[in-house]
């Protein structure tokens, strides 16, 4: 159980991570984790992993049915690239697991670092507002998929910070389109890595509700704020890599402390 406040706590911290999923496609887990472990209190960080995993999956269905009203999902590469990434992220949680809780977020947070970058040096980037699945991009969806979905796994995150560039690299699509479809990817790792941690009974249930109930609301107003600036060249790009460099830095700050 959960005290009153970590509920508060809990509820507030699911806006957030919903306004981002709605807003970047990711954050989900990359902030759920943090928020849970240093804001609600969760004492074991494995705990916290599992239990953001189903509460950002389950952020992230809703944030979909958002974005695909608006048609901006492209379902067929989004399904290649997710079945291909849950492959990879069973096998990436059977590894996270076995691994120290802060040396796995310190991990993460170099991880989140390199993405920021890489996203800051393509931002004047548009892409192409339709794509679709061929022959030349599915080597690249396939193997992108299953290295994403491994990492998603491993880091016990949904993954969207690493499937949006990956989803621009493989099919050369925008950022609003990545970010749309992304979410796929991002319900599918989220709940392989959840069941893989709720069979080890690592997964709070109380608390993951909490989580999506907020998710749901701080969700409407991501994708709202979300479809504003795709029409801002680069302002989408800077915003995503800015939120993953101030968490990232936190993360490490806070490991350094612990440490």
């Amino acid at each position: 159980m959960i005290t009153v406040m970590q509920g508060v706590l809990g509820l507030a911290s699911g806006a957030l991570v919903g306004f981002s999923l709605g807003l970047v496609g990711g954050g989900g887990s990359i902030l759920a984790v943090p928020l849970m472990v240093y804001v609600v209190g969760v004492p074991n960080p494995h705990v916290a992993i599992g239990t953001s995993a189903i509460a950002v999956a389950a952020n992230a269905a809703v944030n979909l049915g958002n974005h695909a009203r608006g048609g901006n999902v492209h379902w067929s590469c989004a399904l290649v690239f997710a079945a291909a990434g849950i492959v990879g992220a069973f096998g990436g949680s059977l590894l996270g697991k076995r691994m120290d809780g802060q040396n796995l977020l310190a991990l993460f947070a170099v991880l989140m670092l390199i993405i920021a970058v890489l996203m800051l040096k393509t931002r004047t980037h548009i892409g192409e507002q339709r794509v679709a699945i061929s022959s030349a991009n599915t080597p690249a969806l396939v193997g992108l998929g299953l290295m994403t979905g491994t990492l998603s796994g491993f880091f016990g995150i949904g993954g969207g910070f690493l499937i949006v560039p990956a989803l621009m690299l493989a099919t050369g699509m925008s950022i609003m389109s990545a970010i749309s479809s992304s979410l796929v990817a991002v319900t599918a790792f989220g709940l392989t890595t959840a069941l893989s941690y709720a069979w080890s009974g690592l997964i709070s249930w109380t608390l993951a509700l909490v989580f999506i109930v907020g998710g749901i609301v701080g969700g409407l107003v991501g994708t709202a704020v979300a479809r504003s600036l795709s029409v801002r060249r680069g302002a989408l790009n800077v915003v995503f890599a800015t939120i993953i460099i101030l968490v990232a830095l936190y993360m490490l700050a806070r490991n350094i402390y612990v440490t």
